[in-house]
């Protein structure tokens, strides 16, 4: 299965065929009246008959006289109306296999890498268990390979995302992530290694351990590094519970049915690794995983033990289904000790996140400011929604235990995304350089950007912040 990953974008995006291809216009409502006094009669006719009016995804397909199709009209609304990538993704979805072309002269740069995505994006299917493949194949030809393979490294990184988290856990357990981010190293010429089983023991990583005992794939701490190392340090750290029961604090069995996504931050960090290795960003990258299965067995930790950290800071277990944040804590104390010049996390980490922000947008907490606004500016430019919530101190007392240091879990049931980062937050030694995602990672039913199922959420934002920070003289942009 670790083959699949992830060859699929290069169908719906190409370089080659520009003469077969039917041009895309796109069509304001206000200049309507104007462009149909442009057509022959009988397209005016054929417009009218079908009642297009140039309001917002409404597509429209003119024929030439031989009756083939010979250019595809998409109505963007008003001037003043935003065409979001979803627009994009529906009209791949609603058009017959062929190549197709942006022939808007005046279409920026920005926008054709926006539509490029929400094309290839809307064709994705997560096929490889079954018999019977996807038949759709609506083809973008883009004139600039250059521009090409800058939208294909970006869909790479986004589909290993949704593939590795649509994977069901017989086939993406630890070891398998293992295996993943170790091609990953060789493709682009990284350093891997990682610590296993008891080895996490031998290294202090206990909780990353405790996690992880019970379960036959053993527990493990997945590392890479990349880049020159004098460039700035850049560390990704992302959750990889691979499947979560709960432990011995079980879910019901609806609460437990897509917890193979519980690694979605793991393959959040993979996915936005690949991009800025394919990208050959000047940073000194480094991925941190812990990567465990949650799962319930005589060695099961239980509700009341206390653990004590890599950073030494003793936590006792409330709840074994706060089991998120105690594997992130080990990978955070090792990544502050770099002291990197950024550094972010990805979790599937809360449920108290999506009764915030719902399942699309995606909260974040910084200490800083300027990451904050920088960060809010690409996520508008990049349509790739998150929002910042406030790491806000006063909760902190929640967070005490009367026989540790720590306990894993707020003593109430309100704002549990926010303690859940205050916890978070204790292992990182300079927070104002460290970002946290709590993502939900998952598509509820069909969209136009996709199919239900595992979901790459933020990390286009930030993947467009970090080239932004990292290209650029300033420390921020």
């Amino acid at each position: 299965m670790n083959q699949f990953v992830s060859a699929q974008s290069t169908r719906y995006l190409s370089c080659d065929n520009v003469d077969k291809a039917i041009p895309i216009y796109s069509l304001s409502s206000s200049r309507l009246d104007d462009w149909l006094n442009a057509l022959t009669a009988a397209q005016a006719c054929w417009v009218k008959e079908n009642n297009f009016t140039a309001d917002k995804n409404e597509v429209i397909k003119l024929s030439n006289s031989e009756g083939n199709i010979s250019s595809v009209i998409m109505g963007t609304g008003s001037k003043e109306q935003s065409v979001g990538i979803a627009s994009y993704a529906k009209l791949a979805q609603n058009l017959s296999n062929g190549y197709y072309k942006l022939a808007d002269v005046d279409i920026t740069v920005d926008n054709i890498k926006l539509f490029s995505i929400g094309w290839a994006l809307s064709q994705y299917e997560f096929d490889h268990y079954q018999n019977k493949k996807n038949k759709h194949n609506a083809v973008l030809v883009l004139n600039d390979e250059t521009l090409l393979k800058e939208v294909l490294d970006i869909i790479n990184g986004l589909f290993l995302v949704r593939d590795l988290i649509n994977t069901p856990t017989c086939d993406m357990g630890p070891s398998h992530l293992s295996k993943i981010m170790e091609k990953l190293s060789k493709q682009y010429d990284a350093i891997f290694s990682e610590l296993v089983d008891k080895e996490l023991l031998e290294h202090n990583f206990n909780t990353i351990h405790t996690v992880g005992r019970a379960a036959k794939n053993k527990p493990r701490l997945l590392d890479l590094t990349w880049g020159r190392e004098d460039a700035p340090k850049l560390t990704l750290v992302g959750k990889g519970v691979c499947f979560d029961t709960g432990g011995l604090d079980i879910k019901p069995s609806s609460g437990m049915r897509i917890m193979k996504k519980d690694m979605g931050g793991a393959a959040h960090t993979l996915g936005l690794a690949q991009m800025i290795m394919a990208a050959r960003l000047d940073v000194r990258l480094r991925l941190l995983i812990p990567a465990v299965e949650n799962n319930i067995s005589a060695d099961a930790f239980r509700p009341g033990d206390i653990i004590t950290t890599y950073k030494g800071t003793t936590v006792e277990v409330d709840n074994t289904d706060a089991e998120g944040r105690l594997v992130l804590c080990d990978a955070l104390a090792l990544a502050s000790e770099e002291a990197p010049d950024l550094l972010i996390n990805f979790a599937t980490l809360t449920g108290a996140a999506r009764v915030a922000m719902g399942t699309d947008v995606v909260p974040f907490f910084t200490d800083s400011d300027d990451i904050a606004l920088a960060l809010a500016k690409h996520s508008d430019s990049e349509d790739d929604p998150i929002w910042r919530m406030p790491l806000h101190t006063p909760y902190e007392p929640q967070l005490k235990s009367s026989v540790a240091d720590l306990c894993n879990t707020g003593s109430g049931p309100f704002g549990g995304a926010i303690t859940a980062a205050l916890f978070l937050k204790h292992f990182v030694d300079e927070p104002e350089n460290w970002v946290h995602f709590d993502m939900y990672a998952w598509n509820m039913s069909n969209k136009s950007t996709g199919p239900e199922g595992g979901e790459a959420m933020a990390i286009r934002a930030v993947f467009a912040y970090i080239k932004a920070r990292f290209t650029s003289d300033q420390s921020l942009s």
